[in-house]
């Protein structure tokens, strides 16, 4: 007659779990430390700006590293102008990807296409920057720029924003090329999420005589708010945050337009084409300032958009 561990198994299953436990609260604390550590480490660096410039630093446009002259608002325009292009166009050709390949696309297309957006989000983003100087710009200057400064640019204020001789690279191309990158992301999250949404719920719908449209927009878009938004966000995060595809595309000119097709600067290809070269603690110190701004704007991102999932989530219950 053999031992029999099962008992034995029993006794050492309550040390085990309380390790796991431990363990586990370890590493969910170690994510917090990490965090708390960058932006510590952001803060100290840049206590030199911070001392002084103060918040003046975050609108001033001055930027001469000769005459220790430094301001964020260049960098923070263009982030902020770029990213917001990217989401304006991303979004949308994200929805109607991802609407195609659940509700519309034929069985035979769904797998490859949705293989190429995901081969399209594996894609380096210095390759999409480097086609972005080297084919898309070209190709901007000499038939999109034209174009849109000829129907556009004689409009009243909204004609401001398309200004300035056609060069190809600018804001406007910065935010197109990001939009490229983001779709991806976008893309695969939203398909994703729509396919969990229960057959039972959709061919009711239809059953009942609604269109593809009123069942996306009545049963599947409610059922996945909060899987699109985060879809949306992470979309976001990637545009904010992208460097060498802009540095590519965007000038790389501190100076303040309203124009898109005027060259500009974001955060992110500021400290990818200074970094190396700043001379003296001061400079240096406004750079750390530029990433501790680009950290604080991810926060505030993120954080706006989790108010929003918890105000979707109380008007549900609200109308349950």
């Amino acid at each position: 007659m053999s031992d029999s561990p099962g008992p034995r198994r029993l006794r050492a299953a309550p040390w085990v779990d309380t390790a796991f436990e431990w363990l586990t609260r370890f590493f969910a604390f170690l994510v917090f430390a990490l965090l708390l550590a960058i932006l510590a480490s952001l803060v100290v660096g840049s206590q030199l700006t911070l001392e002084k410039y103060g918040f003046s630093f975050i609108w001033s446009s001055a930027w001469d590293p000769v005459k220790e002259e430094f301001g964020a608002l260049v960098p923070i325009y263009g982030t902020l102008v770029t990213s917001l292009i990217a989401m304006l166009i991303g979004v949308p050709v994200s929805f109607g990807i991802a609407l195609f390949l659940t509700e519309l696309s034929p069985a035979w297309l769904k797998r490859p296409l949705g293989t190429a957006i995901e081969l399209l989000a594996a894609i380096p983003s210095i390759i999409y920057g480097m086609w972005g100087l080297f084919v898309f710009a070209p190709l901007f200057q000499g038939h999109v720029q034209p174009l849109l400064i000829g129907s556009l640019g004689g409009v009243p204020f909204f004609g401001a924003l398309f200004e300035g001789p056609p060069i190809g690279i600018g804001m406007l191309a910065a935010g197109l090329i990001l939009s490229v990158m983001v779709i991806p992301f976008i893309t695969a999250v939203m398909r994703d999420v729509f396919e969990i949404v229960p057959p039972m719920l959709k061919e009711s719908a239809y059953g009942l005589g609604a269109t593809t449209w009123e069942v996306v927009w009545r049963v599947v878009l409610p059922y996945t708010k909060v899987g699109v938004i985060g879809g949306i966000m992470l979309g976001l995060g990637r545009a904010l945050g992208e460097t060498m595809a802009v540095t590519f595309v965007i000038g790389n000119a501190h100076r303040l337009a309203v124009s898109l097709n005027a060259p500009g600067n974001s955060i992110a290809s500021a400290l990818a084409n200074e970094f190396t070269e700043a001379v003296g603690d001061l400079y240096f110190s406004a750079l750390i300032e530029l990433g501790l701004i680009l950290f604080l704007i991810t926060t505030v991102v993120l954080a706006l958009s989790k108010l929003l999932l918890l105000r979707l989530a109380r008007n549900e219950g609200a109308r349950t």
